[in-house]
């Protein structure tokens, strides 16, 4: 699932927004506006989502997720408030859309000819070092 299937799907008015004053860049303006965004959105009263949606997200996220079921993404990068809006709005959206796409399952495969030449060549090579290491040491032992 992509982030611009997610945004089709949710709409914005299920996000709550809150303003702050942030710590990004923007001089004597940091300390004046409040630029920092912080987008909250529940996912366990979410009727835009399935609930085997929920329930991935909830286990992909614990980490990310409060209390009360709540995806808290923050952006200060930005000078202004509405940049830093749009930018967390759209981290929340890639954030939802990697956690719901399903990953390919890897199909192992038997290693190549050539990988296989490859490997045991640096292994004679390092096994040779270490035989020229061990034969120095004896015959610096024996003078």
């Amino acid at each position: 699932m992509t982030s611009e299937e997610l945004r089709k799907r949710i709409p914005v008015s299920q996000f709550s927004f809150t303003a702050s004053r942030s710590s990004g860049p923007g001089g004597q303006n940091v300390n004046k506006v409040s630029t920092k965004v912080e987008v909250r959105f529940c996912i366990t009263r979410s009727p835009f989502l399935s609930n085997d949606e929920k329930e991935k997200i909830l286990i992909a996220l614990s980490g990310r997720i409060n209390s009360e079921g709540e995806v808290i993404v923050i952006s200060q990068s930005e000078r202004t408030q509405l940049m830093n809006r749009k930018r967390a709005e759209e981290k929340l959206f890639q954030l939802l859309a990697s956690t719901l796409t399903e990953k390919p399952v890897r199909k192992s495969t038997k290693p190549t000819l050539a990988s296989k030449v490859v490997r045991l060549d640096k292994k004679r090579k390092r096994g040779n070092i270490k035989k020229l290491r061990s034969i120095r040491d004896n015959s610096d032992n024996n003078a």
